[in-house]
């Protein structure tokens, strides 16, 4: 059975992306520990954190795909997971200072003591282990996002509603997260972390694994996510998603396969959100903030929505540009990326990659109808068309 998913998963375009991250997660951590910082072909430390990053921003955008692009499920509030996974990975790292904080406390985090706080608050506790910290970082994200859609595909919120009312858990979150009483450090976040796994997270190796890792888990994620789209659910998802009416009268539990989806989504968001926090060192209640799901919508825009690949290719080139524009330009970023959005909207409403395939496609056929025997067979049925 897996085998048989795995087989439909990999069509030639998904193969050629996978084996690219592959080659990836081995190449850029090579080039960063075995090559001397003068060797022309040497990748410096910030940069495997920064390209890091860029994966963790394609892992979102390739969450957000799966039930907008194939579902049509417009979610402006996937951030929420990747911060609720952020989180999940970031009490695992506060445990793992100990006494080696700024108070000395083996117990309790740095905020915590600085706030007085006299014992752990229970939703604190197993996060010394990272096996544990790994099963809240899909199970918490996942069990929000079942929750919030059983109520809502049960009680048929579809389009803007829907769209609102995602991005208003976003926003409630993000003021929870905020309160100091909430045990999460308020405003400050999570931050000043020593370890993982054992290792010194400032290290060159462990940031050069980290981005392995992230690599990795784009690969698997894309793999799984092809396996959905392109398996008879997948097929079902497509046509509720163009006719949701059409596909609840044939007898499909609409509500039931979108709920399926976007559970599996926010899991895929809180694995990029736990990759992420390791990788540039803290996390806090900005994260939540509903303007980063409206980015990874254009991410997803600009990529292509509907194709997979797209929302990978767009998550980098969008936070590509945002690096280089805001060293440049920091204060006519917003402007730019708004006006991309309209310009993609406008001029490119498949986006980048499915623009190139829809292209493709065109170009494949118009070959297919222009080769000899093609031509003679229309030729040979003209006459008879005309008896």
């Amino acid at each position: 059975m897996i085998t048989s998913f795995l087989i439909k998963s990999l069509d030639r375009t998904i193969v050629v992306t996978v084996a690219i991250l592959l080659v990836l997660a081995a190449l850029v951590p090579a080039l960063n520990l075995l090559t001397a910082p003068d060797h022309p072909l040497h990748v410096p430390t910030y940069l495997v954190s920064l390209f890091g990053k860029y994966l963790t921003y394609a892992l979102l955008a390739l969450a957000l795909d799966l039930v907008w692009g194939f579902c049509g499920i417009l979610s402006l509030g996937h951030a929420a997971f990747f911060a609720l996974g952020g989180y999940a990975m970031g009490m695992y790292l506060m445990r793992q200072i100990g006494a080696r904080g700024s108070y000395g406390n083996p117990l309790l985090p740095d905020f915590m003591v600085f706030l007085n706080w006299k014992e752990l608050p229970w939703f604190w506790y197993g996060f010394d282990m990272f096996w544990f910290a790994a099963l809240m970082v899909v199970l918490v994200p996942g069990l929000i996002a079942f929750v919030f859609g059983w109520f809502a595909f049960r009680s048929r919120v579809n389009g803007v509603y829907l769209s609102i009312i995602t991005q208003a858990m976003t926003y409630a979150l993000l003021l929870a997260f905020f309160r100091n009483d909430m045990g999460f450090g308020g405003n400050n976040g999570l931050t000043d972390f020593k370890d993982i796994l054992g290792f010194n997270i400032q290290a060159d190796g462990t940031r050069a694994a980290l981005f392995a890792a992230s690599a990795l888990a784009l690969a698997v994620s894309l793999v799984i996510t092809s396996g959905i789209v392109r398996s008879k659910f997948g097929k079902v998802l497509v046509a509720l998603r163009d006719a949701e009416s059409r596909t609840r009268f044939l007898g499909y539990r609409v509500e039931h396969m979108k709920l399926f989806a976007f559970t599996v989504s926010a899991m895929m968001a809180g694995v990029a959100g736990a990759l992420y926090v390791p990788q540039v060192g803290i996390i806090n209640p900005g994260e939540f903030e509903p303007g980063n799901s409206i980015e990874v919508v254009i991410w997803t825009a600009v990529g292509g929505r509907g194709t997979l690949i797209g929302p990978i290719v767009g998550a980098i080139l969008v936070n590509g540009g945002k690096s280089i524009f805001t060293a440049a330009f920091p204060e006519f970023w917003l402007f730019a990326l708004g006006g991309l959005f309209v310009l993609v909207t406008l001029f490119l409403p498949k986006g980048v990659v499915g623009t190139a395939q829809h292209y493709l496609a065109r170009r494949r056929a118009y070959r297919e109808t222009s080769r000899p025997e093609n031509a003679t067979g229309l030729a040979d049925a003209e006459p008879l068309a005309a008896e």
